[in-house]
């Protein structure tokens, strides 16, 4: 991140004229080639409509080779309806993905049944050339809290079968809501080894948290990965930048067996954090002293390979370098979701980005993590709420971090200790709606923790209003250790501090209605294959006792 003397030359004028250029850019004549192609990039009207693009849709029937190499995946369940989402890749290591410029007819089905002997919704999709020949269906009219099964045909291939369910209906009593919540997969660093254990489990949803994939360079063998039998190519071996860059790099990330295992067993409900991006980036500025508009292109063409590579709907889908990701879940009257964007719309990090003593900079009021629209929209939906339980999937550390013993101790600029005023508004918000069972759910340390979030985290024994669970990495860190080499400092620095542990894995939580069940699942290794899992931890929190014991 710039530092903040350095980032004051992106004036607040020329930022906007920036984001403006970026937004209409597929909406304009450019003389240049340069401009062109970033216009046909950034484009989201579909040339002709669907009518126009089927009738010049290439024959999906002389497809020759198999295209579902990146599997398939559902996320965002609400109670009749479930996005499904593949993308056409027959060869997903190439720029293009080896197929031609044009739309393909895309089938899909859903079914009661893994034989498909139960249709229960069918149809027919194009995947566009301008979305990567990606799919995203939203079919209709199913049942509210069901299980079903959904696959893809294109031409003469049929995709692997997914596993999806619906959320309950809004006023349902549910007993119970088993979830799991991921993060921080770094491909170069290690096996997704606990994807393939998360597939396993009994859930009915996953969360993941950010850092779906990271934007520095893999070299040949993949990293840690030189086990696998196979040469990466050169273009891989670079930061990425384009759009073009970020495509292929959802390539390499979703061809991981292991993550298809677990998106075809699961549906997910995705939020970014940096890494999608670029490191520690903070609205429209960016880790290091470029121009805004510069920056921007970059985002655009981050935030659309999102889309076009996550199960997300269509009012997520990106204008330009914009794209709004918060939104909220229901699952029945037992859980309300509120999934944060703690990305896209924040000040920039006081003091730089990393460790520092909090100071006048990083406490001024004004300073935000979310923006004051989504600040807004998560309080108000606070308010309406009538959940029991109230879960806030989001990017960074929520509670209060020291990381050293000193009586002035350094916090991270860039986790909510950053921005402590925007953390109080947050929590009195909370407190006037009245929300008694608040739980939230974090990614981005590489590391196992568990919290009692305090009121006032400087007085010795304030109260606790809430918990926060996070989730460790998938493979960021390597191996990492059940005691890092701080451990003794930071569980002396901050006594609502339950729980620190730094191995892989992620962390299951099962709602109930007396109580939420959190356990910490280890994997044993992940810089060679075949690391078993384990629980590393278990904690209950009473509904209506905040607080997390020890099981």
């Amino acid at each position: 991140m710039s530092s903040a003397d350095s980032s004051a030359d992106h004036s607040p004028q020329l930022r906007a004229a920036a984001r403006h250029f970026v937004r209409h850019l597929g909406r304009r004549r450019f003389l240049t080639a340069a401009s062109a192609a970033a216009a046909l990039a950034f484009a989201v009207d579909l040339p002709g409509g669907d009518e126009a693009a089927a009738a010049a849709s290439a024959d999906a029937r002389k497809l020759a080779e198999y295209p579902f190499t990146l599997g398939v995946a559902s996320g965002d369940p609400r109670p009749g309806s479930v996005v499904l989402w593949t993308r056409l890749a027959p060869r997903p290591y190439e720029p293009g993905s080896g197929l031609p410029r044009a739309p393909f007819r895309v089938s899909w089905e859903v079914a009661h049944d893994e034989a498909f002997g139960r249709i229960a919704r069918r149809g027919d999709v194009l995947a566009h050339p301008e979305f990567d020949h990606s799919v995203h269906v939203e079919p209709d009219g199913l049942d509210p809290d069901r299980v079903y099964c959904y696959r893809f045909r294109a031409g003469p291939w049929i995709s692997p079968v997914g596993r999806t369910r619906t959320a309950p209906a809004r006023d349902a009593r549910i007993r119970e809501l088993r979830l799991a919540a991921v993060s921080c997969q770094a491909y170069y660093h290690g096996y997704f080894t606990a994807h393939r254990h998360l597939a396993a489990e009994d859930l009915d949803v996953v969360f993941h948290l950010g850092d779906y994939l990271y934007e520095y360079p893999v070299d040949a063998v993949g990293g840690e990965r030189r086990y696998t039998d196979r040469v990466l190519p050169a273009h891989y071996d670079k930061e990425t930048a384009t759009l073009g860059d970020y495509r292929l790099r959802y390539g390499l990330y979703k061809s991981d067996p292991d993550l298809m295992a677990a998106h075809a067993a699961h549906p997910f409900v995705v939020t970014w954090d940096d890494h999608e991006t670029e490191n520690n980036y903070a609205d429209d500025i960016p880790e290091n002293d470029v121009p805004p508009e510069e920056f921007l292109l970059r985002r655009a063409a981050a935030y659309r390979a999102y889309w076009e590579n996550m199960p997300l709907r269509g009012p997520q889908r990106p204008d330009g370098p914009d794209m709004r990701l918060y939104r909220r879940l229901h699952f029945g009257r037992l859980a309300q979701f509120d999934v944060l964007d703690t990305r896209q719309y924040r000040s920039d990090q006081a003091y730089g980005d990393g460790a520092h003593i909090p100071g006048p900079e990083s406490q001024d009021p004004a300073r935000t993590m979310t923006g004051a629209t989504q600040e807004r929209w998560l309080i108000e939906g606070w308010r309406s709420s009538r959940a029991l339980w109230n879960v806030v999937p989001q990017q960074v550390t929520f509670s209060q971090r020291k990381l050293d013993l000193n009586p002035a101790a350094k916090v991270s600029m860039d986790a909510w200790d950053g921005y402590p005023a925007s953390r109080d508004r947050v929590l009195d918000g909370a407190e006037a709606a009245g929300v008694e069972n608040l739980m939230v759910l974090t990614g981005d340390v590489h590391a196992a923790y568990a919290y009692d979030i305090k009121r006032d985290f400087e007085t010795p024994g304030a109260r606790t209003v809430g918990t926060e669970v996070t989730a460790t990495s998938i493979s960021s860190g390597r191996d990492g250790a059940d005691r890092p080499g701080n451990w003794e400092t930071y569980t002396r620095a901050n006594p609502h501090m339950r729980l620190y542990n730094g191995r892989r894995g992620y962390v299951k939580v099962t709602l109930g209605e007396r109580l939420a069940q959190v356990d910490f699942r280890a994997v044993t290794h992940v810089t060679t294959p075949g690391g078993q899992v384990g629980t590393i931890a278990s904690f209950v929190t009473e509904a209506g006792n905040p607080g997390l014991e020890p099981v």
